[in-house]
């Protein structure tokens, strides 16, 4: 059993609470989120403390973004959604798990399995 945190990042829901253009490179802006996620591998946030395990679930024309060192990137062949689900219910048990996103439909799935939820906003203040 794993003992660190699971983070589990919705990449398509975060990218699209900001109005950065990420839509003309999706590719590029979930590279671009990866890279921000790889820091808080050492640093945590407020209410998640390290040692924490970073994972960006992609679609879509981000579906071929790679991992790195410190970030997961876990590709979803179909929903991403489903594949966020599908991951918190094969590693999240008897860990914490906190999912990003704010996809009401998705939050429901993932609290009824254990998930902590928390919105793009909070892991991106800048917003």
């Amino acid at each position: 059993m794993n003992a660190e945190l699971l983070l589990v990042v919705d990449a398509a829901n975060v990218m699209g609470s900001r109005p950065d253009g990420w839509w003309r490179d999706r590719a590029g802006a979930a590279a671009r989120l990866r890279d921000t996620l790889a820091e808080l591998t050492e640093t945590g946030l407020p209410d998640l403390p390290t040692p924490l395990e970073v994972v960006l679930v992609v679609e879509g024309a981000a579906r071929d973004v790679p991992g790195s060192d410190r970030v997961r990137v876990v590709p979803a062949p179909g929903s991403g959604d489903d594949r966020i689900v599908d991951l918190v219910r094969e590693e999240a048990p008897g860990r914490r798990c906190v999912v990003v996103t704010a996809d009401r439909e998705l939050r429901s799935r993932v609290t009824a399995l254990g998930a902590e939820v928390r919105g793009p906003r909070w892991l991106r203040p800048e917003n």
